[in-house]
């Protein structure tokens, strides 16, 4: 069984690399914002994931829905358009996904 602290320390892990890699991304394609900004986006999107997820099970329709209310996040937080906020979703997804096979504990 799984302790509650291994959890609560799994957890803090994937989000300080989610928002070190959604900083430089962001960054990369000209955001100004702050590594706040960042915790945001990477707390919001393991939120929306997370019910999503719960709530409609594993899936692609799951997965397409809460890809599009994360992206919708983006835009907001960044003050940027569909477009910038797809490539920057992607390009987060991409590098993440590179990261994941290193630290496959995660």
């Amino acid at each position: 069984m799984v302790s509650n602290l291994s959890t609560l320390l799994t957890f803090l892990v994937a989000l300080i690399i989610s928002t070190i890699i959604i900083y430089f991304i962001a960054k990369f394609f000209g955001a100004k914002d702050s590594m706040t900004t960042a915790v945001f986006a990477a707390l919001i999107g393991t939120a929306v994931y997370t019910i999503f997820f719960y709530v409609l099970g594993n899936g692609l329709t799951a997965a397409f829905i809460a890809g599009i209310v994360w992206l919708l996040a983006l835009q907001k937080l960044y003050t940027i358009g569909w477009f910038r906020a797809l490539i920057i979703a992607v390009f987060i997804w991409i590098v993440t996904s590179i990261v994941g096979w290193f630290l496959p504990v995660l």
